[in-house]
């Protein structure tokens, strides 16, 4: 990573810190509010989608309290952090396609919690640029870091893309039931979005040890 272009803000802190901060609440509020939300969910199954949690699907949408606002707001924190840490990585990384990536995955997330999902087609589309963009931001992160991390990277955005690809393969072109099929819907999306989630607080964290801040307390 370059950090000779880094910029100070008024906490003295470097952009790539204030990254790896938002990039670790991010992947914390994620999970937490999500977790958060299916327990106050009237016997809600992990098999069902996610979604789920703000709203179902139309015709007839199924919305339950607090569990619906919880996971609406965890959504928009997330997506707003993820987006913040884009714009910083963006000003010091000499790769500007990672930043991109992950800037449009901060904003698909943002999207739903915009557009729940009882709001079609418009929670569908950004659900769905979330996961294709997040698989994409995570495996373009192993470009900017060193082994074994980078390997970690490309794990983890490789499994959440491959799970993405097989139900489209499946569903479109095999015409079969998919060898995932006993996990359920909600099974399958954990399979695409946690990998996503999980590495959040991981590139933070490299992010926080690797930034001038860090450096500079251990001189």
């Amino acid at each position: 990573m370059n950090n000779s272009g880094t910029f100070r803000s008024r906490f003295g802190l470097s952009d790539a810190s204030i990254a790896g901060v938002s990039l670790t609440l991010a992947g914390f509020i994620g999970v937490m509010g999500i977790i958060t939300a299916e327990v106050l969910y009237p016997d809600y199954s992990t098999r069902q989608d996610i979604s789920d949690l703000g709203s179902t699907r139309p015709p007839n949408p199924v919305i339950h309290e607090p569990s619906a606002t919880i996971f609406n707001s965890t959504m928009l924190l997330t997506g707003a952090m993820v987006l913040v840490s884009a714009y910083l990585l963006y000003r010091v990384l000499d790769r500007r396609g990672f930043p991109i990536a992950l800037a449009v995955f901060g904003f698909g997330a943002f999207g739903v919690g915009v557009f729940p999902g009882n709001v079609a087609p418009w929670h569908g589309l950004f659900a769905m640029l979330t996961f294709v963009s997040g698989g994409i931001a995570v495996v373009l992160s192993a470009r900017v870091v060193p082994r074994p991390f980078s390997l970690l990277c490309g794990l983890f955005g490789g499994i959440s893309l491959l799970v993405l690809a097989s139900v489209f393969f499946y569903g479109l072109v095999g015409g079969g039931p998919s060898p995932l099929e006993p996990l359920g819907p909600g099974g399958i999306e954990r399979w695409v979005v946690y990998p996503l989630i999980l590495w959040l607080p991981a590139f933070g964290g490299y992010l926080l040890a690797d930034s001038a801040d860090a450096t500079a307390t251990h001189e």
